[in-house]
Parts: C-alpha cells; structure tokens; sequence
C-alpha cells in the first residue's frame, strides 16, 4: 500500500450483479475500497471522492438520448431505466470534468458512447444479422475472439493482437462518439473496445463490450490486465 493511501473506486449500481464488480475490484486487498454511485442513494456527490469510476453492465440506455426515440419500440421497455442513463452520464460529465479515469463495462461502453454524442445498434441479432457465438459452459456468456487494433491503448494494456472475450450483449456501438475511436471488433465488424483519445499523460476513458470482471480465466490478459489499469490509473490522477 502507498504511503498508507487507500483508493476509492466509483462503481455504477447495476443491482444484484453489483458485487461481481465490487468483488473483482477488492481483489487488490485493504487498498481500494468501492463506492456504490446509484440514483437510489442519491450519492452523485460521493463522485468527487472517487479516484476512477467503473460504468458497469445492465440495462439498455434509452433511445431518446442518442436520437433515436423510433427504437423504442424495438425494446423491452422493462430492461430500460432512464433516471440511471441520467445518473451515470452525470458520472461521466464529473470524470471528464475532473479527467479522472473511467473504465466502461458493456452497457457502460455504450452509455459513455451516448454521453459523448454516438448512438447504439438496437439489436445486433436482428439489425446486423449476427449469430450467437460459443456458449461458456460454465456460465450465460457466449464466448468469441476479437482483434485488437495495434495502435489502441487497449493494445498496450494487453499486448495481445487477439483474444478470446466472453459476452452478453444485444446492443452495440453504431456511430462514435466524438473524442473516441475504435480499439477492438468481432469477427463481424461488430464494435468490442472504445478509448478516449487523449495525451498519453492523460487519464484514460477505456470502455470494453466484455465483461472481465466475470470472465472464468481471470489470469486472461483481458480480464486481469485491464484491472490492473484502472488501478494505476487511478494512483497516478491520485
């Protein structure tokens, strides 16, 4: 532990899932600690104690904040939860404002998409024609690989050209947002990473379609090495 510091790291309320997160972030021991940021606890001020956020996975963000308010008929209107796409791009805005790092976990990739102007494919089955992948069979994910692009910070982060990721999503980035650029794709040309272009000093927005909190071989470089950024990009804005 450095100089006896603990780190705070904002983790957006997802519901039950929540300790997945928390408990992935904590394996880092007496060091961090977890702050659970929810429009429930009306906590959008605890933000400024927090050293990195993490913009977890859930609910489908609202069409009508990219745009795109036909699409909601194409929805399950129970799996959309307007006041938390208002909470978390809150989140977002004091991140960017206070150029903390975030790091964005499936729907908190597509919510940070949205924040920064993008939109998001309704549905990627039935819009793009795409075929579930590999089912885990210790798990709901299916499994695929995806190529990561060379020049992309994710790269640095993982040294890897490609790898196996699991997934749960329907949904997907469409247009970028401004500021961002692809980092990794499916076979399909499907959008799997975001990153924040920024100074190389600079904190990093990195935003991944996977979910490496969950992922079964957390020795993965896509799991293990993208925690330990957040966790050093956090000590370094500290």
């Amino acid at each position: 532990m450095k100089n006896q510091e603990k780190l705070f790291i904002g983790i957006s309320d997802c519901g039950k899932k929540f300790p997945n997160y928390e408990n992935w972030v904590r394996i880092h021991g007496g060091e961090v600690d977890v702050i659970k940021l929810g429009y429930r606890n009306n906590n959008l001020d605890d933000a400024a104690r927090c050293d990195a956020f993490i913009l977890s996975g859930g609910h489908d963000v609202h069409p009508r904040f990219y745009g795109k308010p036909e699409y909601f008929d194409l929805l399950d209107p129970t799996d959309i939860d307007e006041r938390r796409d208002e909470f978390e791009m809150k989140i977002i805005e004091a991140a960017e404002k206070n150029t903390k790092p975030v790091l964005g976990i499936c729907r908190g990739l597509q919510i940070t998409n949205v924040y920064f102007g993008g939109t998001l494919v309704p549905d990627i089955f039935s819009h793009l024609n795409v075929e579930g992948h590999n089912q885990d069979e210790d798990s709901d994910d299916s499994l695929h690989h995806i190529h990561v692009e060379h020049n992309s910070r994710l790269f640095h982060i993982v040294h890897e050209k490609s790898g196996e990721v699991n997934s749960a999503h329907h949904q997907a980035a469409d247009k970028i947002g401004e500021g961002l650029r692809a980092n990794a794709f499916s076979k399909e040309g499907i959008v799997e990473g975001l990153e924040l272009v920024t100074e190389e000093d600079e904190a990093g927005v990195l935003l991944v379609q996977w979910h490496p909190e969950r992922m079964r071989n957390q020795q993965s470089r896509f799991a293990a090495n993208i925690r330990e950024w957040l966790i050093n990009e956090a000590w370094k804005w500290k």
